[in-house]
């Protein structure tokens, strides 16, 4: 197993727990809307994005360093890009919901292969 795993492991499910967060609040977003909590909120996406960036690039940086594919970067920079992205539009538009969905999913898969490849 090599031992750079973990950051893979911890970065794919911070990109499930953010698909996750996206769809459930996407669905429940009309019955929670009176709510206004914390993680509904479009700060809990900027602080998802500060977690997630230096996470991806530590993973992927040492992923590609040891197989040498940089597919994985691309993928992973391409989904950091979208969940960036995000943070332009409106909170609860469905534009935020699709970037922010893209750019987990991309993300995702970038450690995914990532993990395989350094395996």
């Amino acid at each position: 197993m090599n031992r750079g795993g973990w950051i893979d492991r911890s970065a794919m499910g911070l990109s499930g727990l953010c698909l996750v967060h996206c769809l459930a609040g996407s669905l429940l977003l009309a019955v929670l809307s009176a709510t206004g909590g914390l993680m509904w909120s479009h700060e809990v996406h900027m602080v998802g994005l500060l977690v997630a960036m230096p996470l991806a690039a530590v993973g992927l940086w040492r992923g590609v360093r040891r197989h040498g594919r940089w597919l994985v970067a691309a993928l992973g920079g391409m989904g950091l890009g979208f969940m960036a992205g995000a943070l332009f539009a409106a909170h609860g538009a469905t534009s935020e919901i699709f970037y922010t969905v893209l750019g987990v999913s991309l993300l995702g898969a970038a450690h995914l292969l990532n993990l395989r490849w350094s395996a």
